[in-house]
């Protein structure tokens, strides 16, 4: 039986742009990006309940993409080996704060959420022309498991969602149970295939990322002289170990596991992400990806949430580099913190996937070392500790000019002179805000809006006043007179 909620794909776009820019006004366009992978991810679980899956299956996926996001190019084979490695429904991380700044606010955006994704799903779900009962019990468990959220958390009561139950057609099997899961060494078609490929052999191997050109990207960095030395140290170390284990040699035990100390904006995210790319490359990790997180996106408000939400952190960070900064803040509110169920979920993972995640914490020097000494199972973890050294003046200017050319902004003599001068007296002013790489990314941000605001004021300006800083961008106008 033919089901309303059917929609081409034009006009599912439509609808989810319908749907997610009224969130946005209430719960901000920030999170487009996390949505969009979010709704994308249920897609997925959901058409595993599907009946069949078609090039239209594909094709609704593709419309989902907000307003100014990059449109997914999914093709039906990839679809399928996605579909058929989907698990079990979790919320989104964002759904999380969502709650929390309900309570906080007396709103109900997180039950908007619900009603919305419910909409969403149930056009997912007819994109056949038809929706299951398997279908209906997926979305149906997706808005209990957020409503649990919702009440637990203590935001306020708000209209209920449809029922997707309501709109079933028909009762037909899944697709996975149509098609089920090969077993390991299984060969040719399972019942109800007809010869089909199986996923491994649809779907290329992850393709690993290119060792050269992360080990330039690394030696490229200005400064981290001592950061660099030790990166490559633990990748020779990683590598002799693989030819140890493949000549049959006895291998020690081995953490892959540090601890970043040093100021803010000193380059510790940008080497963790480069070390996760360059682990997957030389096969220590299978994907590389790095997921960076700090207290909040651990914690939750309330009793027993915590774990579940440092859990999903955690398995979205399985094959690559769980980044937390400012990770000592977990362990400074006392015996009944939550942060200290974080601590110990953390922990477990480290013990339970040793050779499919590598944990970084980062912060400050005396905060960290006070943070390991805290727990006895975080010293015997972590034993790897990489210095962030502060940039000095030279090393600062030599930032703000990559920035410069980056950007395609040139600096006029006057202004080359007075770069050196003006980055070195930072350096040498600093105080405990001093924020090192950040400061020159602020630094070169206001000079692009002094630079606009001068250019702006020109009659006719060339393309040469287009590109070009002077001295006089360095500072604001009333603080510029006297400069040397």
């Amino acid at each position: 039986m033919p089901t309303q909620w059917k929609r081409s794909p034009e006009e599912l776009h439509k609808t989810y742009v319908a749907n997610t820019e009224a969130f946005y006004k209430i719960a901000g366009r920030g999170l487009a990006g996390q949505m969009d992978d979010f709704c994308v991810s249920c897609a997925l679980q959901l058409f595993s309940h599907s009946a069949s899956l078609t090039e239209e299956h594909a094709e609704a996926v593709n419309a989902l993409y907000s307003k100014g996001r990059p449109q997914p190019k999914w093709l039906l084979w990839a679809l399928t080996t996605a579909v058929s490695k989907q698990t079990a429904f979790l919320p989104p991380l964002f759904f999380w704060s969502l709650t929390e700044q309900d309570v906080q606010r007396g709103t109900d955006c997180s039950r908007v959420f619900i009603r919305m994704l419910t909409n969403i799903l149930l056009c997912l779900a007819a994109v056949d022309d038809d929706v299951t009962y398997a279908e209906a019990e997926y979305i149906t468990e997706c808005a209990d498991k957020l409503t649990a959220l919702c009440d637990s958390a203590g935001v306020k009561k708000s209209k209920p969602g449809l029922r997707a139950a309501d709109f079933v057609t028909s009762a037909e099997p899944s697709f996975l149970e149509k098609n089920p899961p090969r077993a390991a060494g299984q060969t040719g078609p399972t019942q109800g295939q007809a010869g089909d490929k199986p996923p491994a052999e649809a779907s290329p191997a992850p393709e690993k990322p290119d060792l050269d050109q992360l080990m330039a990207e690394l030696d490229g960095l200005v400064g981290l002289e001592q950061v660099k030395k030790d990166v490559k140290s633990m990748m020779n170390l990683v590598k002799v170990r693989q030819l140890r284990k493949d000549a049959g040699l006895p291998v020690p035990p081995l953490s892959l596991h540090m601890v970043f100390m040093g100021n803010p904006g000193t380059g510790k995210t940008t080497v963790a992400r480069l070390i996760g790319g360059l682990y997957a490359a030389i096969g220590a990790l299978s994907k590389g990806q790095l997921v960076e997180v700090d207290r909040s996106g651990l914690v939750a408000g309330y009793v027993g949430q915590t774990a579940i939400k440092t859990q999903e952190v955690i398995s979205s960070a399985l094959g690559g580099v769980l980044f937390i900064d400012e990770a000592y803040s977990l362990a400074s509110g006392g015996e009944n913190d939550f942060g200290r169920e974080a601590i110990e979920t953390v922990l477990k993972a480290m013990e339970d996937h040793r050779d499919e995640l590598v944990v970084i914490v980062a912060g400050y020097t005396g905060p960290m070392e006070r943070f390991l000494s805290s727990n006895p199972g975080l010293e015997s973890r972590f034993n790897k500790y990489i210095f962030f050294e502060d940039y000095d003046g030279d090393q600062l200017n030599a930032i703000f000019h990559l920035q410069c050319k980056k950007n395609g902004y040139e600096l006029d003599q006057e202004a080359e002179a007075y770069s050196k001068e003006f980055f070195t007296g930072l350096y040498e002013g600093r105080d405990e805000n001093f924020g090192n790489g950040r400061d020159v990314r602020n630094q070169f941000e206001d000079m692009v809006v002094r630079q606009a605001d001068r250019v702006a004021a020109m009659e006719a300006p060339s393309k040469e006043d287009l590109v070009r800083f002077t001295k006089a961008d360095f500072l604001p106008e009333e603080t510029t007179d006297g400069i040397k």
